[in-house]
């Protein structure tokens, strides 16, 4: 059997990028989902790629009533909600935090945290029928340390950070998870658009930035997030799952690495092993 076999899932955004490869994978795994996005030609084009298994929804992640309405064709189309990933999000205000208006403020946090705060919300509601379910948020290397993104979108992952442990320890004794996926830059249409559109020079630049030196693709953080809705990972909840690399690490390896093995540092003083 398929380890998907019998999951319904919304997937926010799901009409590309991280989104896509999400959806893709899930139906791949035997499950069925419902693609809500704002993107009709690419939701619709989708959902009728992958057949019975998937539909298209038209939603603005900012309105509670389409977060609801996406969940309820779930439920209606495909059975029980098993799972829930609130990945649509924007890159946002950018600039200077003093020159930022509160219209792009709001706007943004509107799309990277109010969004996620309704998905847990209606989730929720539909998986405490059944006792059980998984909600992943994507958050961001952002979420993490300042510095990997523009102020309100480090703001807004940092949020969803937050979010993700506080519903964890209410809604843990409801049988439901809630977990989040920080990924570092990966290869999306919305990095592509802050270089030249061109996926390969994007790929190329992220490759130079990681500690490992290859591109993420959508494929890795999916994997990810499949990770994290299955059962395989039953007993974790609240936890954010960094997949960046390492870079959040520090990116650059202690200089204490290039020491003698057999050296220790006490009392600022080297002292041999013999």
């Amino acid at each position: 059997m398929s380890k998907f076999a019998g999951q319904c899932v919304v997937v926010t955004g799901g009409a590309s990028g991280i989104g896509e490869a999400t959806v893709r994978s899930i139906v791949d795994g035997g499950g069925a989902v419902v693609i809500a996005d704002l993107q009709q030609e690419r939701g619709h084009a989708l959902a009728e790629t992958l057949g019975d298994a998937a539909a298209f929804q038209l939603t603005d992640v900012t309105q509670e009533d389409d977060i609801a309405s996406a969940i309820e064709l779930a439920q209606r189309r495909f059975g029980p909600l098993t799972g829930m990933v609130n990945n649509a999000g924007i890159v946002g205000a950018v600039g200077s935090i003093m020159d930022t208006s509160a219209e792009a403020f709001d706007r943004t946090m509107a799309i990277l945290s109010r969004a996620v705060f309704l998905g847990i919300k209606h989730a929720a509601r539909a998986m405490r029928e059944q006792g059980k379910g998984s909600i992943v948020s994507l958050a961001s290397t952002a979420g993490v340390i300042g510095g990997q993104g523009p102020h309100v979108y480090t703001m807004a992952k940092h949020g969803v950070v937050g979010i993700t442990r506080s519903a964890a320890a209410e809604l843990s004794r409801l049988g439901i998870r809630v977990n989040a996926v920080a990924p570092g830059g990966t290869v999306t249409p919305m990095t592509d658009a802050l270089g030249d559109n061109n996926p390969e020079s994007t790929a190329q630049f992220i490759a130079r930035s990681s500690p490992l030196g290859i591109a993420c693709m959508p494929e890795d953080i999916a994997r990810g997030i499949l990770f994290l809705l299955s059962d395989d990972t039953r007993y974790i909840t609240g936890h954010t799952l960094v997949i960046d690399a390492g870079l959040t690490t520090g990116a650059e390896p202690s200089p204490f690495c290039d020491q003698p093995a057999d050296m220790l540092l006490h009392a600022g003083q080297r002292v041999g092993s013999g």
